[in-house]
């Protein structure tokens, strides 16, 4: 699996989007080499992390529905949330990436979840932190993700659930699973 081979799935999307994947693709693969994920997993998923993110919601739901997805309540009525499960159903189904890590990488960049591998964590926080992002704490985040993927991870959920809690909007409990499960085996 080459990677460049995938840049033409890119096409469709605005220049900031290309952009940024492949931004999460280089992080992607700098922290798959520093901590020990597969490094062409890392550049292929990070490149198509995002690839329906612009899709119109309607064909996003779609592709979820030919896929054989059921989306749980939370994930019904959290369309942002969409085009990872519509992305990672995408890049299996019309790409035809049937491996299953990178389809889990892209699945759950947005919330992580328990018992993520090393290259879904990898891929969330090089999503998070991708050299276009600028955001509040974004320097805090990338000296937590220096440090070691959870405390990357850990910093990441709090932040963004903060946010979500701040805002009003619901929580995936994808989230929350994946903010314990670090927290617990750090004791």
């Amino acid at each position: 699996m080459e990677a460049e081979k995938y840049l033409h799935e890119l096409d469709g999307l605005s220049e900031y989007r290309r952009i940024h994947s492949i931004n999460v693709s280089k992080e992607a693969v700098r922290f798959a080499e520093k901590y020990g994920a597969d490094v062409e997993k890392a550049r292929i998923a990070g490149l198509l992390h995002d690839v329906t993110k612009e899709t119109d919601f309607d064909k996003q739901l779609q592709i979820i529905e030919n896929g054989g997805i059921i989306l749980t309540e939370v994930e019904r009525r959290s369309p942002k949330l969409w085009h990872a499960i519509s992305g990672a159903v995408y890049v299996r189904d019309v790409i035809g990436i049937k491996d299953e890590d990178i389809f889990n990488a892209i699945r759950f960049h947005t919330t992580a979840r328990a018992g993520m591998s090393q290259l879904e964590k990898v891929i969330f926080l090089a999503d998070f932190t991708s050299a276009e992002r600028d955001y509040p704490d974004i320097d805090v985040i990338r000296e937590h993700a220096e440090n070691s993927l959870e405390d990357g991870m850990l910093y990441g959920i709090k932040f963004t659930v903060s946010r979500l809690v701040g805002r009003g909007d619901i929580v995936s409990p994808d989230a929350l699973a994946a903010y314990n499960e670090i927290l617990l085996n750090k004791e």
